[in-house]
């Protein structure tokens, strides 16, 4: 699915947007560029990034260091072309006309660095997948 003129806004979620939804955000901002909006947030925020996420991440040469866990908000959900969760359950508000999709991932919370380094691959490939399907590069004619 392509859409269309304007650019689409992903919104990822997770239970504490300290992980998952964080190490999504900054590979899809990171490799789509101003192609896409990037909103992540969490049902139950935490109060920090995990540094494990923040390390690992930086490993790939993606600063997620200085982001905040956000709480999940309607008008969040309501502004998003497409809805990634990542283990939220329930807690996601559903909205007809939205693409939503449920991404099974390890939670990296309580992780060493080898663990969270899995997950990080898994999520940049899905994100690269991502990308092909709703802003893929233009070619200059």
């Amino acid at each position: 699915m392509i859409y269309g003129v304007t650019k689409p806004t992903v919104l990822f979620v997770c239970v504490h947007n300290a992980g998952r939804s964080q190490m999504a955000a900054g590979y899809l901002e990171a490799l789509a560029g101003d192609r896409v909006e990037v909103l992540s947030a969490g049902s139950q925020p935490k109060d920090r990034i995990n540094p494990v996420a923040v390390e690992a991440m930086a490993e790939e040469g993606i600063d997620i260091a200085g982001r905040a866990p956000k709480v999940l908000t309607v008008d969040a959900v309501r502004e998003s072309d497409v809805v990634i969760t990542m283990g939220c359950g329930d807690a996601c508000p559903i909205f007809p006309g939205k693409r939503y999709e449920d991404w099974q991932l390890d939670d990296p919370a309580g992780q060493g660095i080898d663990a969270v380094r899995v997950i990080r691959d898994d999520i940049r490939s899905r994100i690269e997948t991502l990308i092909d399907q709703i802003a893929p590069a233009q070619i200059p004619a």
